[in-house]
């Protein structure tokens, strides 16, 4: 099907249902697994995760969420958007299942790979079947519907942990993904059309496994320079070498491809290219300070997982609004103004936890957190609709696996990088106060904050909790800082790329690229 404009309004407005409930679940499920974070790392409660274990949890569904996303489009091309949807959805349910009777860190981290399959086909299906739905204006709106729905889903994440995690056992936050699954099947079956790009794209498998392996290398070398707490030893820098040359053959062998599945091409564009690299820097600041904002409420404040997901839905029903709010204003005042100043105020925010401590009073935390999420809303229905608006209809898929791929590349780097900043700052700051803990107990201390906690309530020395506290305090303000220049950094590339172009002064009529138009409404 080639002329998706022809389905009526109502029949539109059902699918776009169906594709935001996909999108939710995924959101969803990245905010569920920040706030259990907490419990898994809890050797009682939890599987006794350590930091780097917790780092791969996250990661590892991030990296084959990444690698995988353009081998999906294509996939998507060439059997259909809506049977890749659908696959996915089932895939994701039965890994939810696996993961929520993990018996240990280990399996539960191959299961969250699993649900990377599962995400890697449900995000570019969404995107083109959405981009084919709709036209015009229209798509604008039902993009920046779509992103909307990104903070319903970081809003509900934090609230249902919270209330299954105080009622059950921690694998009940995977398991809530399947009902959701059955209902969005039934949708996807009853009414999405079978829309196919005329461009059928190959499977590219030479593309994968470099993509894969160099992310995985490059994850794992980062990560390692958090376990042992220094940058230089072999098993540290070697992986992160490795995995910038295997991402370097990668990008060779794409660019050498007539029809890659990913693009690098595309990249090329002022504003495709320049917009996929501010994403991809906030993605990578955000989910860096996503992932020891848990560990500050419930870990170093002693909030229950409940009130932890209270005290963070500010930053999620930021995005819901921020998301139509950013249409409305780019509308009115021009992209480049509206997204260069959302993504700075997004960067001060963050950095702003540099200033908090264990007494901090919780309105300051709400109050940043809602400007950092309404912030963040803004910016990504916007650009993304101008990064869409760019590109001509059959290459939409190629253009959403490349856009995607971005973004979950910007969050495996935040994971990793963010993690180990935090593991190595924390070791430092804690040594001073393990010169008279045993040897073993001080090795375990120095893991994370949470087994020096679970150390000092055994032994009954509640300084050393307390020395664990203000160790992770320190560490959460360095890493607050070089989030804030990450996302600096992200700012000022929408600042430079995202100008409009310059009208010719002659007056001979030329041909208007969409991506003018965009810029100059």
């Amino acid at each position: 099907m080639t002329t998706p404009a022809t389905l009526p309004k109502s029949r539109q407005r059902l699918i776009l249902a169906v594709l935001l409930l996909s999108s939710f679940l995924i959101w969803m499920d990245n905010t569920i697994l920040g706030i259990t974070a907490e419990t898994l790392a809890d050797p009682v409660r939890g599987l006794g995760a350590t930091l780097s274990q917790l780092q791969w949890a996250t990661g590892s569904y991030t990296l084959v969420f990444a690698a995988l996303m353009f081998t999906a489009g294509a996939l998507g091309d060439r059997f259909g958007h809506r049977t890749v949807l659908a696959t996915g959805m089932a895939t994701f349910a039965a890994a939810s299942v696996w993961a929520a009777f993990a018996g240990d860190a280990g399996e539960l981290i191959a299961a969250r790979a699993a649900m990377g399959v599962g995400s890697a086909m449900i995000m570019p299906a969404t995107m083109a079947i959405l981009t084919w739905t709709f036209t015009g204006p229209a798509r604008n709106t039902a993009i920046g519907i779509s992103s909307a729905s990104a903070g319903v889903g970081l809003a509900a994440g934090p609230l249902i942990a919270g209330v299954l995690l105080d009622h059950f056992w921690w694998g009940s936050v995977f398991l809530v993904n399947v009902p959701a699954v059955a209902l969005a099947l039934i949708g996807i079956i009853a009414l999405v059309p079978q829309f196919r790009s005329p461009t059928t794209r190959p499977l590219d498998p030479a593309g994968f496994v470099l993509s894969i392996s160099g992310l995985g290398a490059l994850a794992y070398g980062l990560i390692r320079a958090g376990q042992v707490a220094s940058w230089t030893p072999l098993d540290v820098w070697a992986p992160i070498a490795s995995g910038a040359a295997l991402l370097t053959a990668f990008v060779t062998v794409e660019l050498r491809m007539r029809q890659p599945s990913f693009d690098p091409r595309l990249l090329a564009g002022r504003i495709f290219g320049g917009g996929n690299a501010a994403l991809g820097l906030l993605l990578f600041a955000m989910t860096a300070a996503g992932f020891y904002g848990a560990f500050y409420l419930q870990g170093a404040r002693g909030f229950s997982p409940l009130e932890a997901g209270l005290a963070s839905s500010p930053a999620a029903f930021g995005a819901m609004i921020g998301g139509p709010l950013g249409i409305r204003l780019v509308r009115r005042w021009t992209i480049r103004p509206v997204t260069a100043t959302a993504v700075t105020v997004a960067a001060l925010a963050m950095g702003s936890f540099a200033l908090f401590g264990l007494h901090t009073p919780l309105v300051w935390n709400e109050i940043v957190l809602a400007v950092q999420g309404i912030s963040i809303g803004i910016v990504m229905g916007s650009v993304t609709a101008a990064l869409m608006n760019t590109l001509p209809l059959e290459r939409v898929g190629a253009g959403s696996a490349v856009t995607n791929t971005v973004r979950q590349t910007g969050s495996v780097l935040g994971i990793a990088v963010g993690g180990t900043i935090m593991s190595i700052t924390y070791r430092r700051a804690i040594d001073g106060s393990l010169q008279d803990v045993p040897g073993p107990v001080r090795d375990q201390a120095r893991v994370s904050a949470e087994q020096a906690r679970h150390i000092a309530a055994t032994l009954g020395r509640p300084e050393l909790a307390h020395a664990a506290d203000d160790a992770f305090i320190h560490a959460m303000h360095v890493g607050s800082l070089w989030t804030m220049v990450i996302a600096l950094a992200g700012a000022a590339v929408l600042a430079i790329t995202m100008r409009p172009t310059r009208t010719p002064a002659t007056p001979a009529p030329e041909p208007v690229r969409s991506e003018e138009v965009l810029l100059q409404q």
